[in-house]
């Protein structure tokens, strides 16, 4: 049995970026913990929070429920804030993610790192997917801990989930386009996901889709009924969801059929 630690930046990051390699760690035997760089506090408010609730207290238990439909074992909080999309007035609130040191955050990761034993540790690619600097800012904290992970002696396999931008792509084509199009500039200006030459591993995650689905529907908060998520057909969100994609450093592109456990 291996450990597989993933590091995301929200609650239903998790779920929606790569619920079906966890699920299937998870069904392998594979101790999977999960981290959360932020408590998600500047996400969709939903209008029936109680009083006194408030949305990361509810957005905490929605990641909780996710977790364990996927099967994960343990999940840490790194404390920080959700700091908004790019330009908002919350990326310069106190603890925002964003404005966190890298160097302090990463230390109190690689001691999750450590205290785990991680044999696999997943972040993001260099711009989070789609910009969000939280995301970003994931993939800088994810890799410098995992450097000083590997300094201490540790053995870390390190990937970064990412998005094929060129199946995105194909996809819209083949469904007669839409409002969206991965070409276009993201969060941070730069298209969204990465383009499949780049991308060192596909994840067979086909049995797995529903488990995806479910825990996706466990952040009832950020998805509702009429979600893109939830509009798919079962069948339909199989086939857009059966793979999952990751980028190792110094593997070959083109998106191989592969798994890291």
């Amino acid at each position: 049995m291996s450990t597989l630690v993933c590091f995301h930046a929200h609650p239903d990051d998790e779920s929606i970026a790569m619920g079906g390699s966890i699920a299937r760690a998870a069904a392998e035997g594979h101790r999977v913990v999960l981290v959360m760089g932020t408590d998600g506090r500047h996400g969709e408010t939903p209008a029936d929070l109680a009083e006194g609730e408030a949305l990361q207290d509810r957005r905490k238990a929605e990641t909780e429920r996710s977790a364990e439909v996927l099967g994960v074992q343990k999940v840490y909080w790194l404390g920080y804030h959700d700091s908004g999309m790019t330009g908002w007035p919350q990326n310069k609130e106190p603890n925002s993610f964003i404005g966190a040191d890298v160097e302090i955050a990463a230390r109190a990761l690689a001691k999750i790192l450590h205290d785990e034993q991680a044999d696999v540790f997943t972040c993001y690619d260099w711009h989070g997917g789609y910009g969000h600097p939280d995301h970003i800012q994931v993939h800088r904290v994810g890799h410098r801990a995992a450097d000083i992970a590997i300094a201490s002696g540790q053995n870390i396999r390190v990937l970064e989930s990412t998005m094929n931008r060129t199946r995105i792509a194909q996809m819209m084509e083949q469904m007669g386009g839409g409002d969206f199009d991965p070409e276009a500039p993201a969060d941070d200006g730069n298209p969204f996901g990465t383009l499949q030459e780049d991308i060192t591993m596909a994840v067979d995650v086909t049995e797995f889709v529903q488990v995806k689905r479910a825990s996706i529907m466990c952040h009832a908060s950020q998805v509702t009924d009429s979600s893109m998520f939830l509009q798919m057909p079962p069948e339909v969100f199989a086939v857009a969801f059966g793979e999952e994609f990751f980028i190792e450093v110094g593997q070959t592109g083109g998106a191989p059929r592969g798994w890291f456990m």
